[in-house]
């Protein structure tokens, strides 16, 4: 298996941010999608970071003090993330790929104008592998 597509859960199936999303949008967001980590892209598509549910709490702790009208001001990209899932190419090849899913939980595809495609998971992989492993079972 050569080409990362196989793998792939398109844009359409996915769950992201906009950049220009506030504090509150963003938590609504995540608390309806039950997802910890989610994509964030700009209005162009672009893929432009990774927000997770920690980054959320610190930044409504540090720039809101817990007052939710204030998250209702704050836009997610004044959150100072922890660390970005970073994003892979079309034409990246499986060795990388699996190298870059053994640290995140999904990683970010995109094309060659940065445009966001998809995700793929962790699950998609391991599942592959174990289908591959164990055919049968």
């Amino acid at each position: 298996m050569n080409n990362i597509l196989f793998f792939l859960t398109p844009k359409a199936m996915c769950s992201y941010l906009y950049d220009d999303y506030t504090m509150r949008q963003a938590l609504e967001k995540m608390e309806a999608t039950g997802f910890a980590a989610l994509p964030i892209l700009n209005r162009r598509g672009e893929y432009r970071g990774t927000l997770t549910e920690g980054d959320l709490l610190w930044g409504i702790k540090n720039m809101c003090y817990m007052d939710m009208r204030q998250a209702e001001a704050r836009r997610i990209m004044e959150i100072s993330r922890r660390k970005d899932n970073v994003p892979v190419r079309v034409t990246t090849s499986m060795h990388d790929l699996v190298e870059r899913a053994s640290h995140q939980n999904f990683v970010p595809v995109v094309d060659d104008k940065n445009a966001f495609i998809g995700i793929i998971t962790r699950r998609a992989i391991i599942q592959y592998c174990q289908e591959a492993l164990f055919p049968g079972d």
